[in-house]
């Protein structure tokens, strides 16, 4: 990874991280790592099995949803 820092957007606030940073470590420093999550980024649903793959980018826009159980 190198010290450049990205603007990206999560569930509608602006926040950086640094480039080629990926999904699973945005997670991590979200702390939802190992969460049951979905993440949409740019109007996509990302699958958890590409979350360690998948490069954040300048200027994207994830969603990102936690699933809390309950009754």
């Amino acid at each position: 990874m190198s010290n450049t820092s990205l603007s990206i957007t999560v569930n509608g606030n602006a926040r950086s991280c640094e480039a080629g940073a990926t999904i699973a470590q945005l997670l991590t420093q979200l702390d939802t790592a190992g969460k049951r999550v979905a993440v949409e980024r740019n109007g996509e649903i990302v699958p958890k099995s590409l979350h360690g793959v998948t490069e954040l980018a300048g200027g994207d826009r994830l969603e990102i949803v936690v699933a809390v159980g309950g009754g």
